[in-house]
């Protein structure tokens, strides 16, 4: 089965789009992929995203990005067919994540009673009717239902991609977010534990284009970075906040480690390089924090596969190397899974499943209290 995964993360950065040939199921599916590319978000197209994300804001604008997001996936659909030579009706099904721009997994007391949410908008709907072809779209919210965070949803992939019969694994994301997924030697499916560890580049990316007067959108190949010395005390306080105490499952996003987070980050007087520099070691040492605390007691971590736009940040890198002595660092790319596509080619994978009619949500990663067939389909 040929299927589309449409991504846009908390980056803001764009739409990635993966085109996959899927056949089988479980740790036997196998997946080719046929092609991946995308479009970047506009400087007022990634304002206007801003502007609806965990804000106060009007209906009228989010209903209407609701339907120009639609619109932009099912153009990054035709410009990647496009690009690449492919008949967009040769596709048979397209899975579409839709642009977070609200999560809270946990949930809070609401109107006398406690009620967990998550929002992305996108419709489905429309990128079904401008492609000619299905769509499985929100993913999420079956999962939050459930009892689950709704997130994170890839280590049901990570698992039949990575996992090992003797090695013991951790995949990393590094997008907006920071993700991991613990693939334990020989695991079956309900032994594989995942969280979100904190920011990725999130931080990082509102630091540099705040520094630079919009000019950087992100710290590129962590040169800022390198420039600075991180605040080993700024480190630590920021290692001691809440969301790190917390045990998984666990998710995160801009409600944590948004502008306001990122207000009180300059507000210490670092100097910008120093600051950045901080910023980098924080996301990396919240990654080792996460495998240290959840994920070590419970088995030897023998490689660390990373993947998402972080791995091109050689900043973050060298401290993940560093603060994880004794793990050896690759990336998905030495698997056949592209650093940058990944999440792409995940959620074409997860909508294979909702296809076929099969869970593809992991309890044990998202606190799910059963595994359920993930999203909504538009015919």
């Amino acid at each position: 089965m040929r299927v589309a995964g449409i991504m846009s993360g908390t980056s803001l950065d764009g739409i990635d789009v993966a085109v996959v040939e899927i056949t089988g199921r479980g740790q036997s599916t196998t997946i080719e992929p046929v092609a991946l590319g995308g479009i970047p978000y506009s400087a007022a197209l990634r304002r206007a995203i801003l502007s609806v994300s965990n804000t106060d804001t009007h209906t009228a604008r989010i209903a209407r990005l609701h339907f120009l997001l639609g619109e932009l996936y099912a153009a990054a659909v035709h410009a990647v067919c496009r690009e690449h030579s492919i008949d967009v009706a040769s596709i048979d099904l397209i899975g579409c994540h839709g642009q977070t721009i609200f999560h809270d997994g946990a949930g809070v007391r609401f109107l006398g009673k406690k009620t967990a949410a998550t929002l992305q908008i996108g419709d489905g709907s429309v990128v079904a009717e401008l492609t000619g072809v299905p769509v499985v779209s929100d993913f999420r919210t079956r999962d939050v239902a459930a009892g689950g965070n709704g997130a994170p949803l890839v280590p049901f992939v990570d698992y039949f991609l990575f996992s090992d019969r003797k090695l013991g694994r951790v995949a990393l994301n590094i997008g907006g977010i920071a993700n991991i997924t613990a693939l334990p030697p020989d695991a079956d499916a309900s032994e594989v534990t995942a969280f979100d560890t904190g920011p990725g580049n999130m931080v990082i990316d509102e630091l540099a284009s705040r520094y630079s007067k919009g000019k950087a959108k992100f710290d590129r190949a962590g040169k800022m970075a390198s420039a600075g010395e991180p605040s080993e005390s700024l480190l630590k306080v920021l290692l001691r906040g809440p969301f790190f105490r917390e045990r998984p499952p666990k998710s995160a996003g801009r409600e944590q480690f948004g502008a306001e987070f990122v207000d009180r980050l300059i507000g210490s007087g670092l100097k910008p390089p120093d600051l950045i520099a901080t910023a980098t070691a924080f996301t990396a040492a919240a990654v080792a924090a996460g495998i240290n605390r959840f994920v070590q007691p419970h088995m030897d971590v023998d490689e660390l596969i990373a993947s998402g736009g972080g791995v091109h940040n050689a900043s973050i890198m060298a401290y993940l190397a560093a603060f994880l002595p004794g793990v050896k660092i690759r990336t998905s790319d030495e698997f056949g899974i592209d650093i940058d596509g990944k999440e792409a080619i995940a959620f074409a994978i997860l909508a294979y499943e909702t296809w076929r009619r099969r869970p593809s949500n992991l309890p044990s990663a998202t606190g799910a209290t059963h595994p359920v067939i993930l999203g909504k389909i538009s015919f």
